[in-house]
């Protein structure tokens, strides 16, 4: 990468990974978000390109993030001198698309070839052919995985499918800032599609046995395996290092710090004795073993989830509000709030209970929800509203899953949690939505609690998995959700 020229001036610790990484058959870069592992990637792109050692790239992203590659990422950061052909998939069938997909795949362009690819596609066998019959007529190639964690589950087609992409391709990419959400054992297939043995095992089963401790337990009439711990984690860690770069914010940026905060929510007579009668149900039916699976449990957990928010929801019928201190909570934050903030929630019925109370208290064009249903062509027009300085747009109201994708946010200096889930990868990306490249204020989480309640047992079960995860990739603990 001797003489390479940047379009955009590299910070110093994306040159150093570039440098570390971009001639390697395959490597992971581990860089916190917001501390831009998608520059270094289309650097790492450009570079292979000009040494005449690729032609063409697959990109594979999810839902929410392919469309920024595309339209953001690749125009900000791939050099203009590099002639390109970029073709964005869509699941949308007909002659014209199919034979635009076939002359793209067969076309022998003098430039490099980008076929930008969401990772749903590759839950179907339609995606996954064009996949492997572009890599195959473009063998000159890299395949980069993005926010990589989407491949995690071994049992998934879509991991599966991917992994299988690994004896077409050249050179192999993953890209996540957060590699472990739930347990060391996250990273095999991971790994896997990097490097078969990548980690040094023949099967997941051989990696499990080395870095979990697994206990019979009983369950009712029901003897299961259950892991109860780890081991050895530092033996994976210097494992990881031979073919990864671990990059933090606290150590590369200059950014401000983040604050975190909690404001107590009493539960109302009504929400505390709905809670009780379900948690008294819920303790009877594992007792009894018939809450012996695991979607039955994510029911018990979701309802005493929905209680302190506000509603309930049974298997059949409409939703029953509750009376609940939450929101009145949420606006007397939202009177203090000097500036724009974002708030995440769980649930629609909540995302659309905040934002009504909002419109009435600051006017209508204060507020904008972006969640599934908000309309595809309606989300980038938000963002941008948000982000102008000028719009009178305050208030960012989203569900974690659809909004903390891919999407920067950092207008707001305040972002409250309304409810959070069990997913460490969803709290730590909607985190950065705010907290990234670009923010020059100090950003102040705010999670709304419930003592005793579900809430603080979400919390605690984040904070455990983002110490497993430090432990393996090398880090001290942090000072987060205490």
């Amino acid at each position: 990468m001797d003489g390479f020229k940047f379009k955009t001036e590299p910070y110093d610790h994306q040159r150093d990974a570039l440098k570390e990484s971009w001639a390697a058959e395959y490597y992971a870069l581990f860089m916190e978000m917001g501390t831009g592992k998608t520059k270094v990637a289309l650097d790492t792109m450009a570079c292979l390109f000009e040494a005449g050692k690729i032609n063409s790239a697959l990109v594979v992203a999810p839902k929410g993030v392919y469309d920024n590659w595309v339209k953001n990422e690749i125009p900000a950061h791939l050099p203009d001198r590099i002639n390109r052909n970029i073709l964005r998939w869509t699941a949308a069938k007909g002659s014209k698309r199919e034979k635009q997909l076939t002359d793209f795949i067969i076309d022998k362009y003098h430039g490099i070839k980008i076929f930008v690819m969401n990772i749903e596609a590759f839950s179907t066998s339609r995606g996954t052919d064009a996949a492997e019959a572009f890599l195959y007529q473009n063998p000159e190639n890299i395949v980069i995985v993005d926010e990589s964690t989407t491949i995690k589950n071994r049992k998934a087609s879509r991991t599966k499918n991917i992994t299988r992409l690994q004896r077409l391709s050249k050179y192999r990419r993953i890209l996540t800032g957060s590699p472990i959400t739930k347990s060391p054992l996250d990273l095999f297939s991971q790994c896997d599609f990097l490097k078969e043995k990548a980690l040094g095992f023949n099967s997941f089963f051989a990696f499990q046995a080395r870095y979990a401790n697994v206990q019979r337990k009983t369950m009712g009439h029901r003897s299961f395996q259950q892991i109860v711990g780890y081991r050895r984690l530092d033996e994976l860690s210097v494992k990881l290092d031979t073919f990864s770069n671990r990059v933090l914010k606290e150590d590369c940026l200059d950014l401000p710090e983040k604050v975190y905060l909690r404001r107590e929510v009493e539960l109302t007579a009504e929400q505390a004795r709905l809670y009780t009668q379900m948690k008294k149900l819920a303790l009877a039916k594992f007792e009894s073993g018939d809450l012996a699976t695991t979607a039955s449990v994510l029911t018990q957990v979701m309802r005493l989830h929905q209680i302190c928010c506000g509603f309930l929801q049974p298997d059949e019928g409409e939703i029953q509000p509750l009376a609940n201190n939450r929101l009145s909570e949420l606006l007397d934050i939202s009177d203090e709030v000097q500036g724009k903030a974002i708030i995440w929630a769980s649930w629609t019925h909540d995302i659309q209970q905040i934002a009504d109370a909002l419109r009435d208290r600051f006017g209508p064009d204060s507020v904008a929800t972006y969640y599934g249903g908000t309309p595809q062509d309606e989300r980038q027009d938000i963002v941008t509203k948000f982000q102008d300085k000028d719009s009178p747009l305050r208030f960012f109201i989203g569900q974690p899953r659809t909004g903390g994708y891919g999407i920067t946010l950092t207008a707001a200096n305040t972002v409250v949690y309304y409810s959070n889930s069990y997913d460490l990868e969803i709290r730590l990306q909607s985190e950065d939505r705010a907290h990234r490249i670009g923010q020059t204020n100090k950003v102040t989480y705010i999670d709304l609690v419930s003592p005793g309640t579900i809430d603080e047992k979400i919390l605690k079960a984040l904070r455990q998995k983002i110490d497993i995860a430090g432990q393996v990739l090398g880090e001290d603990a942090k000072d987060w959700l205490l």
